[in-house]
C-alpha cells in the first residue's frame, strides 16, 4: 500500500502557495500523476491522487472535476485564472501555483514518499 501525505505538506515540501480548497488542505494524497495531455489523465483509476501540470487553463480544471482527482499542482509558475478557481471550490478541489519544473516537483514528492500511479 502506498504512504500519503496531507495536501498541506505537498505545499510546504513544493514551497508552494494554495491558490484554493483551503478547507481541504488536510486530505490525503498517495499517488501523484505529471501531464500536460488531459486525455492520458482521463485513463487514470486511482483514488487519493494529485495531478501535476504546466497546463493552465479550464480544460485541466474539468479534466480533474471528471476524474475524480482532489488536487492540481501547477508547476513553472503558471497561474491559474478566475474561472478555473470557481470551478474548483464548486468541485472541492484544491489548486496549488508552484514555481519549480515538472521534473523537480515530480523528484521531491516522489522523495517524500508520494507513489507513482504506475
Amino acid at each position: 500500500m502506498a504512504s500519503s501525505i496531507k495536501i498541506r505538506k505537498i505545499a510546504e515540501l513544493l514551497d508552494a502557495r494554495i491558490i484554493c480548497g483551503n478547507d481541504f488542505i488536510d486530505n490525503e494524497v498517495e499517488h501523484a500523476f505529471a501531464s500536460d495531455l488531459m486525455s492520458d489523465v482521463l485513463t487514470l483509476e486511482s483514488d487519493h491522487l494529485v495531478l501535476i501540470t504546466g497546463l493552465t487553463n479550464m480544460q485541466t480544471v474539468r479534466t480533474a472535476e471528471m476524474a475524480d482527482i482532489d488536487c492540481v499542482v501547477f508547476v513553472r509558475g503558471k497561474k491559474v485564472t478566475p474561472d478555473m478557481v470557481a470551478v474548483a471550490n464548486e468541485n472541492n478541489m484544491v489548486l496549488i501555483e508552484c514555481q519549480y519544473s515538472m521534473f523537480r516537483t515530480i523528484g521531491m514528492l516522489h522523495d517524500a514518499g508520494v507513489s507513482p500511479v504506475y
